[in-house]
């Protein structure tokens, strides 16, 4: 314990953190008052149990493991009011004047050990990429429609409001949609001499962002990602809307598309790549695209230098996946012949998502555990928690990326990014979510 300690005695120098080890003795961190409200403005101090004699050395030797396996295996219990979000948010606004290595792998050896892993993590031949897409995406359709908005958009949200209890989900990831769309400057059929234009989706997901882009510009899309029940619930959504002749989704790594494309876009997409494959990455999707073509990358990103992911997520959640940092993303595509027309650095709209998302899973506990179990709740709401921490006390973004192979294949100036997303908005339908508790409390 005295490990934990000494790390928790130089890290809460702000509120109060109470933790009662194996043996019943309380240890208390921090000087009181008031609770941060970007932690959830529930009065502290903050309340933990560790009930297990192994928990304090398991969590003190790699904290991001080891705490996530001890809150996973119930030992480490947050006590009420509080839950886990609020005590890794209080933990890490705490510790970031620390910087991120306070959380990571102490000393040398081992942070070599934990960087040659996510080296070798991050190798996704044809064979692992499908494995690391189905561990990931192959998840029961009953777990992501209870915490996705009604769209099952898996990335971030993109909230126009600073405050976002302004916004709904469904608003925001319409607006994302809107955000992106804009910058893939499509032409409808009638401003494209009666042509529909033809665009590539690599990573589709469950087809929304596809589908979207139909509607909007009458285009002929192929959706393309390695998750089996992603590509058989987009089909049904594409044939159930009766756009199948010209929307279609195949289980295929993107890897093997062959043709020409008007535009490309990829959301979510480059964390799964991988950095050893961004050179056969850009390459692939140069050739892909049309000379006047547009490629349009949405991705978690590093707002500093290169990095790894930590090993808990590289288990658990993100198998074989790396968050870039720009310099990796806009070396690597120089080299292949894009050049890079708009970047854009999309800050706390993850963290607004991913609190969303937690209290989504939450209000439906009963549900997961009984696809699942208490593990995998628990394990979820920590990858939830842990991810908002990232985007709200740590140093991760989301990067918006434009790339063309002629700089004339886009107007001079970005006026034409905000007049074609608020035409956008003014046209899209914001759907209700199914599982809203109004909508359910008017219906019975």
């Amino acid at each position: 314990m005295w490990l934990l300690d000494k790390f928790l005695g130089k890290a809460i120098k702000h509120g109060k953190l109470i933790v009662t080890d194996y043996h019943g003795t309380e240890h208390s961190y921090g000087p009181g008052g008031e609770y941060d409200p970007l932690v959830g403005g529930r009065a502290g101090p903050i309340r933990i149990t560790l009930t297990n004699k192994k928990a304090a050395n398991h969590i003190v030797r790699y904290p991001q493991m080891g705490a996530g396996e001890a809150f996973m295996w119930g030992w480490l219990v947050v006590e009420e009011p509080h839950d886990i979000r609020d005590m890794i948010l209080f933990v890490t606004m705490n510790a970031k004047r620390l910087g991120d290595n306070s959380l990571k792998a102490k000393g040398p050896l081992r942070k070599a050990l934990q960087k040659m892993k996510a080296a070798v993590d991050g190798i996704n031949l044809r064979g692992s990429a499908r494995a690391n897409a189905e561990h990931t995406y192959n998840l029961t359709r009953e777990l992501y429609e209870r915490f996705l908005d009604e769209d099952r958009q898996y990335t971030m949200a993109y909230y126009r409001e600073d405050d976002p209890t302004k916004t709904s989900l469904e608003q925001a990831q319409m607006d994302k949609k809107a955000h992106l769309a804009a910058k893939m400057f499509l032409k409808r059929p009638e401003d494209n001499g009666g042509k529909p234009m033809r665009v590539l989706d690599i990573g589709c997901g469950w087809g929304g962002f596809a589908l979207y882009l139909n509607k909007m510009y009458d285009c002929e899309v192929l959706g393309v990602a390695l998750a089996p029940d992603q590509i058989a619930f987009s089909n049904e959504r594409a044939k159930e809307l009766g756009v199948d002749d010209k929307v279609k989704f195949e289980l295929c790594d993107y890897r093997d598309v062959e043709g020409q494309f008007d535009r490309i876009s990829s959301v979510g997409l480059l964390e799964h790549v991988g950095t050893i494959h961004y050179p056969q990455f850009f390459e692939h999707t140069n050739r892909l695209l049309k000379n006047d073509g547009v490629m349009i990358s949405h991705c978690c990103g590093r707002s500093g230098a290169p990095g790894y992911t930590d090993a808990w997520t590289r288990k658990y959640i993100f198998p074989g996946g790396y968050i870039p940092a720009l310099s990796e993303l806009v070396t690597e595509s120089e080299k292949n012949g894009w050049q890079v027309m708009d970047v854009e650095a999309m800050r706390y709209h993850y963290s607004h998502t991913l609190q969303e998302w937690y209290n989504r899973t939450v209000m439906h506990r009963q549900e997961i555990t009984e696809m699942y179990d208490e593990v995998f709740y628990r394990m979820w709401l920590f990858y939830l928690a842990g991810a908002e921490q990232s985007f709200r006390n740590g140093t991760m973004v989301n990067w918006q990326l434009q790339y063309v192979k002629d700089r004339s294949a886009i107007p001079m100036t970005r006026e034409y990014l905000e007049e074609e997303s608020a035409k956008l908005r003014a046209r899209g339908d914001i759907p209700s979510w199914r599982f809203d508790p109004e909508i359910k409390e008017a219906a019975e």
